[in-house]
């Protein structure tokens, strides 16, 4: 999953991913972060989800960041907002009121770009990128975040035999893996959603969970 590959799907149009509402699991359970109104919340491989017009509006500071030039245009130009530009060295900075958006490569940014997040959402992120990457991504991206910054993680887990990903089946064992000892993980909710998932059933998944995470980083 190079960054050849999320490009040509943003230029074909194969965005599957992308939610044209709100993640209801972030409504549910955003609030058992108890982060402070003005908190900065960072959203990797955001895409242009409507999750960050969410976070925005309950009076977060959102830092977004995403490759492909198609999908922070649309962001933008969707919900009728005039971005001022910059550049800087992690990329293009597109910023309106609350939300700030990245074009550029998440792996690029570090500590400084990071340091003011309290608060990080990965709801498609990590389980876009297969198992090395994944391995790649919390261990650098994530330990690139301050200690006590609060994180919402949502995955899915189905038998990855039965699909070839993305979107990736993560287990909890493999959450857990991937992130302890560095960060504090607490499993909130565990659902059976495959029959609101007709896609995976036409593709012969046989059982579909989204899973939900609540993680602190300690050090």
């Amino acid at each position: 999953m190079e960054a050849d590959f999320w490009q040509q799907r943003w230029r074909d149009g194969q965005i599957g991913f992308h939610q044209d509402r709100v993640t209801p699991l972030l409504e549910q359970y955003w609030d058992a972060l108890a982060l402070p109104s003005g908190s900065r919340v960072f959203v990797p491989l955001a895409g242009k989800s409507l999750d960050m017009l969410w976070l925005a509006a309950r009076g977060h500071r959102v830092l977004g960041v995403e490759l492909s030039r198609i999908a922070v245009e649309q962001f933008f130009g969707e919900h009728r907002l005039q971005p001022q530009i910059h550049e800087t060295r992690f990329g293009k900075h597109y910023v309106a009121g609350e939300i700030e958006l990245i074009l550029g490569d998440a792996f690029a940014l570090d500590t400084d770009a990071l340091a003011a997040c309290a608060g990080v959402y990965d709801r498609a992120a990590l389980i876009a990128l297969p198992a090395d990457m994944r391995k790649r991504y919390v261990a650098d991206l994530y330990a690139r975040l301050p200690a006590g910054c609060h994180g919402l993680l949502i995955t899915l887990e189905y038998p990855q035999h039965e699909k070839q990903g993305p979107p990736f089946s993560v287990t909890e064992d493999e959450v857990r893996a991937l992130y302890q000892p560095d960060w504090g993980v607490e499993t909130l909710e565990r659902r059976d959603i495959l029959a609101a998932q007709p896609s995976f059933v036409a593709e012969g998944v046989t059982a579909l969970h989204t899973s939900v995470y609540r993680i602190v980083r300690k050090t």
